[in-house]
């Protein structure tokens, strides 16, 4: 059942992998090809690596209850240490060059969004488990960094979700109480860390869990951050 956006609200923090990116579509090959060459060059067992990380590397996909889907790099990183001999700060060189080298899929024209939203009077940010100068550099790439008032990784010094730093962090940054502004993402993680804070939470389905496993955390379920002006009652353009 979907709950009307409460009132007021005045922030939206959204999560960046499946929320504002197609995660398959963004992802999908860019993980399975990593993990298939790191178990190449690390000695490791390729369909061990697969089973543990989640990845098919056949259909060069990310599975649905990957680890990589909602994990950091800190938790890939101790997914992969027992598998491979390869020393950290190689496994660190390879996935930062992954993520300066794979192109975003937009799950809806983004800059259009934001724009009106921003215009409706919302302050926008980011809480992602991926590392905050990756996040940056990926929205540049796109041209709409600067649409947010805060980006906030793993690495920016709150923790990491589920756990409810990034949100508190968000919140408190903009000098609003957490129940006026609302977490938008499409993990249980993101729901999670949205709702410990104090968060109404929203999820999206452009990332790879189902509605089912959404819509008991969830105030409503979106099929894509686009359905969001509605969701919150700003009239059709």
């Amino acid at each position: 059942m979907t709950v009307p956006a409460p009132q007021p609200l005045r922030a939206i923090l959204f999560d960046k992998d499946g929320t504002l990116f197609d995660f398959q579509r963004t992802w999908g090959a860019a993980l399975s090809d990593l993990m298939m060459a790191l178990a190449r060059e690390g000695g490791g067992d390729p369909e061990q690596v697969a089973r543990v990380t989640g990845v098919d590397p056949v259909a060069r996909r990310v599975l649905r209850d990957s680890p990589l889907v909602a994990g950091t790099q800190a938790e890939t990183m101790a997914l992969l240490r027992p598998l491979l001999s390869l020393p950290d700060h190689v496994l660190l060189a390879r996935m930062a060059a992954m993520a300066e080298q794979v192109e975003p899929v937009p799950a809806v024209a983004l800059a259009p969004l934001f724009d009106r939203l921003r215009g409706a009077g919302y302050l926008l940010g980011i809480a992602t488990n991926d590392q905050e100068d990756a996040t940056r550099q990926q929205l540049a790439r796109l041209g709409v960094a600067d649409r947010f008032e805060r980006i906030i990784g793993a690495d920016s010094g709150h923790g990491a979700k589920p756990a409810p730093g990034m949100c508190h962090a968000f919140a408190a940054g903009l000098d609003l109480p957490s129940a006026e502004v609302v977490m938008v993402g499409d993990s249980t993680h993101d729901l999670r860390a949205g709702r410990a804070a104090g968060m109404p939470v929203v999820a999206v389905l452009t990332g790879l869990a189902e509605a089912d496993d959404l819509a008991a955390e969830a105030c409503a379920v979106l099929d894509d951050i686009g359905a969001l002006p509605a969701w919150l009652g700003l009239p059709p353009v």
